[in-house]
């Protein structure tokens, strides 16, 4: 059909010229002309008007109700492919033939009927992330010289400084320099509570500012704010196809060939081999092709998938394709990470303890020097427990020393020069691996300290000294994280969407793990992970559940990501990290959207199912019909017709579905 050639081009809301809406208004147009030539050469030949005005109006109910059928036929052709608007146009030709213009003129009526409003159904997934573009403004107040100067949003330049008032959306994204606010972000991550904003905060091009006036310093360009990549994404996800869809592609040829020459059978056999008269025998194939055709199977998978990755993004939910869709729809087991996942990722330094002793004739060192010893070495580093350290560091206004020669071991610690000396900061495996062999002065009252502090939910590391005598143990350091608000709800709502299995993957130690894993109601802890043992364990919860998903930050845990089946990212709005590699993106970073994604995931499969049943049940039930009591033509066309737009409207409530 006409709809599935304009799958075929992506799905992107584009079409050939002229423009989609254009097309749309013309096919409106002809289905009336056509509808008008039907009635009127129905009642002509009822009330025995001349033949000329009777064949008049079949002409024009013909000619505008294959045109685009017609034209869509021949562009097929060319690559070369049968299409089913073939089918339709030579169903109508043949009735025209064997002297049953009426019924051809139907078929041609509700055949075009059919494709408008599959394609207002399809249109209305696309007008829905189109309206996206519509919430950002095409200026910005710019800020210049004192003065407030409009200018297009196009030729806004990094760091320039824009007003906007209560009431308006943002233009750009930005950090806000002056003012404070409460802005409403549903329309890029679906919060149903408007956010506060201070200065320091970061905002969104296309979301609402509410209460008070602000100025905003632009951080990124027009083209590559959130929403302008939220609309591109979600564009590019439409052109990636489900399995679903690839099936029915690569059914589609070969299917269409298949009923071309069930017809020339069903015409050859009975005039050959039986004798059968010869209108009767045309009519009755012609009936058998109309009903065999594949309209409503080929549009079912489009108008569901169309309309979940619309409602998704609608919800903050970015799935990046059909496929994903699909696949979420059968997971049955979710691994998290845990720092910034099932807990906020806003870890704090709570204690910063040096050892009271004096290790190896050097002078004691105090809390404030053991801080600054540390966050000089950290401040190298990009791990969210250094950013603590540094942060708590400049909250205590303290002087750093110069860090050199700096290296990090994933997964255990990091090292680096100060002073002439090598300062060691790790985790007890840090120690017991990069350092084995040696003794280490201290280590015993460490580990202890470390492990009281463990036994408190607090994650914790040593730091160490090493001169060109021995290596010392200085102090330790603890940390704490809190939980995600509503996790533990979270969890208890993936497992009443039917996931049998929650498990926990951290590079954490066991028992700062298991603390926030009995609040949370995690089901399986695996702690003191390295990245390469996260996969492992991946791999095994895919060898024993049917589909496994990962959700993560999306920076430190790429690899485990990978290898789930689906892989699920905090977005943070849209940030760079979780968009190039989940799966599916949480754009405001509220996992009570999960739930929300495999629910959605788990009614499209649903709805899938629901269309190709009434789909093939249609096609079954009209051609053991034709067979066995020989309905008519137009029972066939109103019956084929129906079906398709049936499992379009189906598909498209998934629009409007909320969880």
């Amino acid at each position: 059909m006409e709809t599935t050639a304009v799958d075929k081009k992506g799905l992107s809301g584009q079409s050939s010229s002229p423009p989609a809406q254009s097309v749309l208004r013309l096919q409106a147009v002809s289905v009336v002309i056509t509808f008008v030539g039907l009635i009127g050469g129905g009642l002509g030949s009822w009330v025995g008007a001349s033949s000329s005005v009777i064949w008049a109006c079949y002409g024009a109910a013909y000619v505008f109700g294959s045109w685009y059928g017609i034209k869509e036929s021949i562009g097929a052709l060319r690559e070369p492919v049968v299409e089913i608007d073939l089918l339709m146009v030579l169903a109508a030709v043949g009735a025209l033939a064997i002297g049953a213009p009426f019924e051809g003129a139907m078929l041609l009526f509700l055949f075009s009927l059919a494709t408008v409003l599959e394609e207002y159904a399809i249109g209305r997934s696309r007008t829905a992330i189109k309206s996206l573009v519509e919430m950002r403004p095409e200026s910005a107040h710019l800020l210049r010289e004192g003065s407030e100067v409009t200018v297009p949003i196009d030729d806004v330049e990094i760091d320039d400084v824009y007003v906007v008032r209560p009431g308006e959306r943002l233009p750009l994204d930005g950090v806000v320099t002056s003012g404070e606010s409460e802005i409403d972000q549903s329309s890029l991550t679906g919060e149903s509570v408007p956010v506060p904003k201070a200065p320091g905060d970061e905002v969104f091009g296309g979301t609402i500012n509410e209460t008070g006036s602000l100025e905003v310093r632009v951080t990124r360009k027009a083209h590559e704010s959130a929403i302008s990549r939220l609309i591109h994404m979600v564009e590019d996800a439409r052109s990636k196809q489900a399995p679903t869809q690839q099936l029915i592609d690569r059914f589609e040829q070969p299917y269409v060939l298949a009923v071309l020459a069930m017809t020339v059978l069903a015409i050859a056999l009975p005039l050959v081999v039986l004798d059968s008269p010869f209108d009767s025998t045309v009519y009755r194939a012609i009936t058998l092709m109309v009903a065999a055709s594949p309209c409503a199977v080929i549009i079912s998978t489009p108008a569901a998938v169309l309309s979940a990755i619309t409602a998704g993004a609608r919800q903050g939910v970015l799935f990046k394709g059909g496929e994903h869709i699909e696949t979420a729809g059968d997971v049955d087991a979710v691994a998290f990470d845990k720092t910034g996942t099932l807990t906020e990722g806003n870890t704090r330094l709570t204690a910063a303890i040096a050892r009271g002793d004096s290790p190896a004739g050097r002078t004691e060192i105090s809390d404030d020097e053991l801080l600054a010893l540390a966050a000089a070495v950290q401040s190298r580093s990009e791990h969210h427990l250094a950013e603590a350290t540094v942060e708590a560091a400049g909250d205590r206004s303290l002087e750093l020393p110069s860090a050199t020669e700096f290296n990090a071991v994933v997964g255990k610690g990091v090292h680096a020069t100060v002073d002439g000396e090598t300062i060691h900061i790790g985790n007890p495996r840090y120690f017991e691996t990069e350092l084995a062999n040696r003794p280490i002065e201290g280590i015993d009252e460490g580990l202890t300290a470390v492990e009281k502090l463990e036994a408190s939910g607090k994650t914790s590391v040593l730091v160490a000294r090493e001169s060109a005598e021995q290596v010392a143990v200085v102090g330790w350091l603890a940390y704490t994280d809190s939980v995600r608000a509503g996790a533990a709800e979270m969890i208890e709502r993936l497992r009443e969407s039917g996931v049998e299995r929650v498990v926990m993957l951290t590079g954490d130690n066991q028992r700062v793990a298991e603390h926030i894993a009995a609040q949370v109601g995690i089901d399986e802890v695996y702690a003191g992970l390295l990245p390469e043992e996260k996969v492992e364990h991946i791999e095994t919860l895919t060898d024993r559940h049917e589909a496994v998903a990962m959700v993560g930050d999306g920076v430190n845990d790429a690899p485990a990501l990978a290898r789930a089946d689906i892989s699920i990212g905090m977005g943070g709005a849209g940030t760079d990290v979780a968009l190039e590699t989940a799966d599916i993106v949480l754009m405001s970073d509220d996992l009570d959207k999960l739930p929300y994604a495999f629910s959605l995931s788990r009614e499209t499969k649903k709805t899938l199912y629901i269309n190709f049943s009434i789909a093939f049940g249609a096609i079954a039930i009209m051609v053991a019909a034709i067979l066995t009591a020989g309905i008519p033509l137009p029972l066939a066309v109103v019956g084929h017709e129906g079906s398709t737009v049936l499992v379009s409207l189906i598909g498209l409530r998934l629009i409007g579905f909320s969880g």
